[in-house]
């Protein structure tokens, strides 16, 4: 597939709304790569640091404005977005974005997170989906994928510190509103159907839309 037929799916998503494994299902339904933390280790290296201080990071509200963090890896990496002591929020953010620009160039892909819908605004075609569920249903699909015991309580708090994080990221570095129905080209609640039943449905969309069969 040519640069020009490429097609991005991005998919937004709630804690606990099942957005990941939407975007497996979606990707593998598709013959699309698929992308969420491999962005995070990707683009820590185009920006020369290391994946760990990058995930920290990871849709993050940046810590301060104009601020930057000091880092020492026992290297000193020179490239465009840092100096080889320090690296700042703006220039985390836009070392991933290029390369999500760059995913949308080589290859039709899934990327979930990462304010993929707003970087690839200008792509003429970009799916953009949010998911979404009630807190309970969050609650207990992050109790379900727990390998520490979590309790559905505890769950439901970190649901709603992740989402509050996740919602100051994506607002903070677009012109958009995180899980506002004009943001997004189509959203689902995931409890109301089977996850391969939304699938099908953003497949009938696509092909709908950009006259392709999948």
């Amino acid at each position: 597939m040519d640069n020009g037929e490429n097609i991005v799916v991005t998919i937004g998503r709630q804690f606990g709304s099942g957005g990941r494994e939407l975007g497996r299902k979606l990707a593998e339904r598709l013959g699309f790569k698929y992308y969420d933390k491999e962005l995070l280790s990707e683009a820590a290296k185009q920006a020369g640091v290391s994946t760990e201080f990058f995930e920290k990071n990871d849709e993050r509200f940046p810590s301060f404005l104009n601020g930057v963090f000091s880092f020492a890896f026992g290297f000193s990496p020179i490239n465009c977005y840092a100096g080889s002591t320090s690296i700042s929020d703006d220039s985390l953010y836009r070392a991933q974005s290029d390369f999500i620009h760059s995913l949308a160039e080589k290859d039709s892909c899934v990327i979930v997170g990462r304010t993929s819908d707003y970087v690839l605004r200008d792509h003429p075609r970009t799916v953009n989906v949010f998911v979404h569920a009630p807190a309970d249903k969050c609650a207990e699909r992050i109790v379900g994928r727990s390998a520490d015991n979590m309790s559905v309580e505890k769950a439901r708090v970190k649901a709603q510190r992740v989402n509050k994080l996740r919602a100051n990221y994506y607002n903070f570095y677009t012109d958009k509103e995180w899980g506002a129905a004009a943001s997004y080209d189509l959203t689902f609640d995931t409890s109301l159907m089977p996850m391969d039943d939304i699938v099908e449905v953003i497949c009938c969309y696509i092909n709908r839309r950009f006259g392709r069969a999948f």
